[in-house]
């Protein structure tokens, strides 16, 4: 056997989608700062797609395996539940030989890092003798929702209000929707309750969140299973700076020409435009789309609107785009970071996904909160309940969130009386998110302990 290179060599295995890809590579980011080789594992397909450039660390690298679709990936799947079962299948497999290759070499694997919608992932660590970490990327309240459904301590239909220990009151609109929705997409609520299946298995439960954040659901959660909060993870550039040339999360699987949108951000005034995305996903009705275009034409502010593809595009009301001229810009994608640190941007009309809501409450932006499914929902709630850092839209009677609704909550975040209080809490948190990554932070710390315990 060649002699050891690095101390510790950690791979870990994303699910793959880019809400899920960007934690798993900012973690690993930081954990090849601390001087641990660290591998991203990408699924054959997102690789190809992505075609990834070396990192420029030299303790960072990409090694691929397979989820049975490397030609297409979950759109070439007859199902959500054809995919999870043949990527448990393909995945094992190659996973396992992924492993093998290393054994014998100079940088043998130490521990697999899994994100827990592949809850499988820990199976084949035990198999190989390995340490293995699971990583939650959804936020701990609802990780904890979800834990306790699994063990049958929140009976499903779900009665409302619910009243669990380190949340707030939750009515049924504050849960994630494929708890509180009977029937809403059941593989991906099986999937998510499987997080807990095997966790136990588990020699760390990593949380993309910080303590102070989620202190009160943290103890709640840490007294049924010890948990690790090691986010919020985005780009060092935009908390710490601690690691150089990371400003981006450099794995996109969408290209941009983002000079478009921060061009037309700079020739306009401070605080003026309000900021519209619904993540990689999310996928608005056509009458939906057409009440927040109205919406956002109504309120009269300056705005930026990502629609990700010509589909959705094509969804916007007849003569839309030349009707508002330059008082919005319509772009297929956009560098969300970017946007949301740019000076004239004024809030952030989202769909509350955990990544953005991260992202938002690190760059100090106040929100409006339009949640579409899964954990959205109860981010959503936290927003406006407990962080005070936006408002939500909520839906009428036929689930459409109106013009005149969208309207009202923008009004009331650029303008409204609660505004300023909600840009004061926003820059709050973002104090305590860097305080979170810098060095002696308690993710900082976090990350040292979970190294520490490797090396030993």
């Amino acid at each position: 056997m060649e002699e050891k290179l690095y101390r510790v060599h950690v791979l870990i295995v994303p699910y793959p989608a880019q809400g899920h890809i960007n934690p798993a590579f900012q973690f690993a980011k930081r954990l090849a700062y601390k001087g641990i080789k660290s591998t991203l594992a990408l699924t054959n397909y997102i690789f190809q797609s992505i075609k990834p450039s070396q990192p420029s660390h030299p303790s960072l690298q990409f090694e691929t395996i397979a989820d049975g679709y490397d030609d297409g990936g979950l759109a070439k799947a007859e199902s959500i539940q054809a995919y999870i079962q043949k990527m448990e299948a393909a995945g094992s497999k190659t996973l396992s030989e992924l492993v093998v290759k290393y054994r014998n070499s100079g940088n043998p694997i130490d521990c697999i890092v899994y994100d827990t919608c592949l809850h499988w992932v820990v199976d084949v660590a035990k198999d190989l003798g390995l340490v293995a970490a699971a990583f939650f990327t959804q936020n701990c309240a609802v990780d904890f929702v979800y834990y306790l459904v699994h063990h049958g301590m929140l009976k499903l239909p779900i009665s409302t209000p619910v009243t669990v220990p380190g949340l707030p009151l939750m009515e049924a609109e504050d849960l994630p929707s494929l708890i509180s929705v009977e029937g809403q997409y059941p593989a991906y609520l099986e999937m998510l309750l499987n997080q807990f299946s095997n966790s136990d298995k588990a020699d760390f439960l990593l949380v993309n969140s910080f303590y102070k954040l989620e202190s009160e659901v943290l103890d709640s959660m840490s007294k049924f299973c010890p948990l690790l909060t090691i986010g919020p993870t985005i780009p060092s550039f935009y908390l710490d700076k601690r690691i150089q040339n990371d400003t981006d999360y450099d794995l996109n699987l969408f290209t941009f020409d983002k000079s478009t949108s921060l061009n037309w951000l700079n020739s306009k005034p401070d605080r003026s435009v309000v900021f519209v995305s619904f993540g990689s996903l999310a996928c608005l009705s056509d009458k939906q789309m057409e009440e927040l275009a109205w919406g956002l034409k109504k309120s009269a502010f300056h705005f930026l609107w990502v629609t990700r593809d010509s589909k959705e595009t094509s969804k916007l009301p007849h003569g839309f785009v030349d009707e508002i001229g330059d008082k919005g810009l319509i772009v297929n994608w956009s560098p969300q970071l970017e946007v949301l640190s740019n000076k004239a941007l004024g809030c952030f009309l989202t769909h509350a996904g955990w990544n953005s809501t991260l992202e938002a409450l690190s760059l100090a932006v106040p929100m409006v909160a339009m949640p579409q499914w899964t954990d959205q929902t109860t981010d959503a709630k936290f927003v406006e309940d407990v962080w005070k850092v936006g408002i939500r839209v909520r839906d009428s009677e036929d689930g459409i969130a109106g013009r005149e609704e969208i309207e009202r909550c923008i009004r009331e975040v650029m303008e409204g009386e609660r505004g300023e209080e909600m840009r004061e809490n926003a820059k709050k948190w973002k104090e305590l998110a860097i305080e979170a990554v810098s060095e002696g932070g308690t993710s900082d710390k976090n990350i040292d302990e979970f190294i520490s315990k490797l090396l030993n």
